[in-house]
């Protein structure tokens, strides 16, 4: 039986966008729960320090830069504070399946920070999935309505009680896993429930 994982992310995320490619790559379902992290991070105490902290934001620049030279995903970042996330993240919700989602979610994640695309309102955002070849016409119709937002609110509410302080989260069960970092033990709970099964 294929397992099944949740993962609380945000467009603005270089470690979500890192961690989605391999994910990806795991024999598991994944439920996406997009989400505003700076908005989980104002309702939990915590503090966007590679934002707020020069130092760290140097730091995570060049960091993010060998995780994708280990995983082997193109890295060419737009301006990260010019993207409207919470499009992007409303664009997933409006998907029509699950398989939709995730085809958005790699897309616009691709844009962002593959192929250097600024992504600042909801008419780049479906600009961009439809260069990936991804039907349109059923996201541009719902991305900017009121259900899209208050869905989007939800996760967010939700994940701020579920305890997430950051983005990328990963739910295995009720077992929770931050950063694209901590994969492997993500693995080793998947491994450790499929042999408990």
């Amino acid at each position: 039986m294929t397992q099944q994982i949740e993962l609380f992310y945000d467009f603005r995320s270089p470690y979500s966008y890192l961690a989605f490619t391999q994910l990806r790559q795991m024999d598991v379902v994944i439920t996406l729960r997009p989400m505003k992290i700076l908005k989980v991070m104002e309702k939990v105490g915590n503090v966007p320090t590679t934002i707020t902290c020069a130092a760290k934001g140097r730091y995570a620049r060049v960091d993010v830069g060998r995780w994708a030279q280990r995983y082997g995903v193109p890295l060419n970042p737009s301006d990260m504070r010019a993207n409207d996330g919470d499009a992007c993240s409303r664009a997933v919700l409006s998907a029509e399946g699950p398989e939709d989602a995730a085809a958005i979610t790699l897309a616009l994640y691709r844009a962002i920070w593959s192929e250097g695309k600024t992504l600042a309102n909801a008419a780049d955002v479906v600009a961009a999935i439809a260069d990936a070849g991804i039907d349109t016409e059923p996201i541009a119709a719902r991305i900017d309505r009121s259900e899209m937002a208050a869905q989007l609110d939800a996760n967010t509410d939700e994940a701020a009680e579920r305890g997430v302080f950051g983005s990328p989260t990963v739910f295995v069960g009720e077992a929770m896993f931050f950063g694209n970092d901590r994969l492997e033990f993500v693995r080793e709970e998947l491994a450790r429930l499929e042999e408990a099964a």
